[in-house]
């Protein structure tokens, strides 16, 4: 592999998604960078990197999931210990931004806490930023560094059409998830429908009706992530309802907190579709639920970030 600049590059890792780092490091016939990242006693976090980086090209891989803060803090701290060791380069893979929900002031005193995680993540000294499928794309324009946004679409379409499945639509289970589930629907080759719904107040959500035509197809819902399931399971019971032959769902981040899983058991979903771009405990692993991996597609980010190729050609 020839380096646009940098000799050579090394992965490194937090305890938030160690796993998928074995899986880039092995795909990229890497050994995974010794670090050690634990906490004292009082809760204050420590990260020791075990091998020298100096004037390297340096890969951070943390996702910033459950528990979100510790997460975002082992991050921060990698960050600092690389560049106090005189990193050539740090990049903060993030395959799940955390806080990126708070991305603007919906009323009155709202902090925004997706600028404030991306000026942290500045402050400690990231040069570069690898995220997949942002909340909000424009949480992007938050860094005043490179951002490559990649997006698990492909692989979750890659999926559904080697399932086979025909007379299809595509859903999005409210109006901010539309140009994911048009993009999806292009590749699929099926029409797309939506589901128009009101939010009375966090994590809450209410089914009103549905856009577009859904009855005796076989609708597949997309989404950005789950986490109490309530959108994307009252919007599959509501295409149910109304007609559609079965129903699926995917989505790129499993954040699945508190009914979930159970949510998903009782609803009329018949399989949902995740990536592992946060790890997903056994516990919650039921038979509805089958998970992909991100880690070919972060691999090859990586690699084309250490050679400067483009990042685009990886979704054309």
């Amino acid at each position: 592999m020839n380096s646009g600049v940098f000799s050579e590059f090394k992965i490194f890792t937090g305890n938030a998604n160690p796993k998928l780092a074995e899986d880039i490091a092995t795909i990229l016939g890497k050994p995974l960078g010794k670090s050690a990242v634990s906490t004292f006693s009082d809760g204050e976090i420590s990260a020791n990197l075990h091998e020298s980086v100096r004037g390297v090209d340096v890969f951070l891989v943390q996702p910033t999931c459950s528990p979100v803060n510790n997460n975002l803090m082992e991050l921060l701290i990698m960050i600092d210990a690389a560049k106090r060791a005189s990193a050539g380069r740090i990049n903060a893979v993030i395959p799940y931004y955390g806080y990126a929900r708070q991305d603007r002031k919906a009323k009155a005193r709202d902090p925004i806490t997706a600028k404030l995680v991306a000026n942290l993540i500045m402050a400690a000294g990231a040069d570069r930023v690898v995220t997949m499928d942002l909340h909000a794309a424009q949480i992007q324009g938050y860094f005043d560094i490179p951002v490559d946004h990649l997006v698990g679409m492909p692989i979750l379409a890659k999926y559904f059409q080697e399932k086979n499945l025909d007379n299809l639509v595509i859903v999005s289970p409210d109006h901010g998830s539309v140009t994911r589930t048009r993009n999806m629907a292009e590749v699929l080759n099926a029409p797309i429908a939506i589901v128009d719904k009101r939010r009375p107040e966090p994590n809450k959500s209410e089914i009103m009706n549905i856009i577009g035509d859904i009855e005796g197809k076989t609708a597949i819902l997309i989404d950005d992530m789950v986490d109490t399931a309530g959108t994307i399971t009252n919007a599959a019971n509501a295409i149910k309802n109304l007609g559609a032959k079965e129903v699926y769902a995917c989505a790129t981040h499993a954040v699945l907190s508190g009914p979930a899983v159970q949510r998903i058991e009782d609803s009329e979903i018949k399989e949902m579709v995740l990536l592992d771009t946060m790890p997903i405990p056994q516990e919650k692993m039921i038979d509805k639920i089958k998970v992909l991996s991100v880690a070919p597609l972060l691999a090859a980010a990586i690699s084309r970030i250490f050679t400067n190729e483009s990042i685009s050609k990886l979704f054309d």
